[in-house]
């Protein structure tokens, strides 16, 4: 294919990535149907990315065995719609960073805590060596543990100093807002957001396409080596926006029967998808991402024999101007626009 050239594109389903982190666990696999075998744990499976050296690899189709990254590059427009290819191939931004797949997603399983950490926005990350995307992201809370916690923003009129002081004392829950979700709940965690997911969380996430964090508390904890990880205190604290204050579940906006708008930003839109029925969809224009969350789904057109079930994810190409979902009992999914 060359650049530019159309494309009959269908629902294209990718092979996961899986990263291994020291709070990954066994839930990837066990709730989500995910192949990670009997050996070692995983912390996160990324669904569907084009960043760097990490690529989505099309399973299924005509298309198979090629990346999300080669995708974008030779039929970007048919992909992606005009509007996002435009943006991403914009003049203004740092020339690594274009022509790149906006979004990435992923789900998390969370056996530990995560690090007490913050994402710097589009204007830090531009400055960085080599510059990346801010990351903006939201977490859809698939599953919570009796006692489980979110660390979501910090509590109200936290400066600076304060944040750094319970950092070096080993006391940053003392600045944390934190509070027990419930599976269903959603959290928008905005670039500059100090954040941490806690231990008993299986989340799905949806991000800007940047793998830039700085971390600033890890809990006293040590790595595989017995070392401390580690802290970008100094890179966090500038990263701060200190006027946040805390972050609260999202209260869901009815669209129709069936959707729900949980988050609208500039970078991304997610809804909830709640089906009894058969019902079709239009992309109008632009990609769709679609997530099963509960019940099971095929897509017309999906070249994959095997419906969707829990923990699988489909990119719907812009250059589809409708698709059909098809359900036998109740389904949920999250569906994915771009901002």
């Amino acid at each position: 294919m060359k650049t530019g050239v159309s494309v009959d594109f269908y629902p294209l389903r990718f092979e996961p990535i899986y990263q291994q982190y020291l709070w990954g666990g066994r839930r990837l696999g066990t709730e989500l149907n995910k192949p990670i075998g009997d050996g070692p744990t995983f912390a996160e499976s990324w669904e569907l990315v084009d960043h760097g050296g990490s690529q989505s690899i099309v399973r299924f189709g005509p298309l198979a065995g090629r990346s999300l990254g080669q995708l974008v590059r030779e039929s970007g427009r048919d992909l992606l719609g005009e509007k996002t290819e435009n943006e991403i191939n914009c003049g203004s931004r740092p020339g690594n960073l274009r022509g790149r797949f906006p979004l990435l997603f992923k789900f998390l399983d969370a056996n530990r805590n995560l690090s007490v950490q913050v994402h710097p926005d589009d204007r830090m990350g531009a400055r960085l060596d080599p510059p990346d995307l801010g990351k903006t992201e939201a977490w859809y809370v698939m599953d919570a543990k009796p006692g489980a916690l979110v660390y979501a923003g910090l509590r109200e009129k936290v400066s600076r100093a304060e944040l750094l002081q319970a950092v070096e004392t080993n006391s940053a829950e003392s600045v944390l807002h934190c509070f027990e979700p419930k599976a269903g709940d959603c959290l928008f965690i905005p670039a500059g957001t100090v954040h941490a997911l806690g231990e008993g969380l299986l989340i799905a996430e949806i991000q800007q396409c940047s793998n830039t964090t700085f971390r600033l508390y890890d809990w006293g904890r040590l790595d595989k080596d017995g070392k401390p990880r580690e802290l970008h205190v100094e890179q966090g604290l500038d990263a701060t926006d200190f006027g946040c204050g805390p972050v609260h579940p999202r209260q869901p906006i009815s669209i129709d029967e069936n959707i729900e708008s949980i988050v609208a930003c500039d970078q991304f839109h997610l809804q909830r998808v709640k089906l009894k029925a058969d019902r079709e969809f239009s992309t109008g224009g632009s990609f769709r991402i679609l997530a099963v969350t509960d019940g099971k789904l095929s897509i017309e057109g999906d070249p994959s024999s095997e419906p969707m079930t829990r923990g699988s994810t489909c990119l719907i190409p812009a250059g589809m101007p409708s698709f059909g979902v098809r359900v036998n009992s109740d389904t949920e999914f999250l569906m994915v626009s771009p901002g």
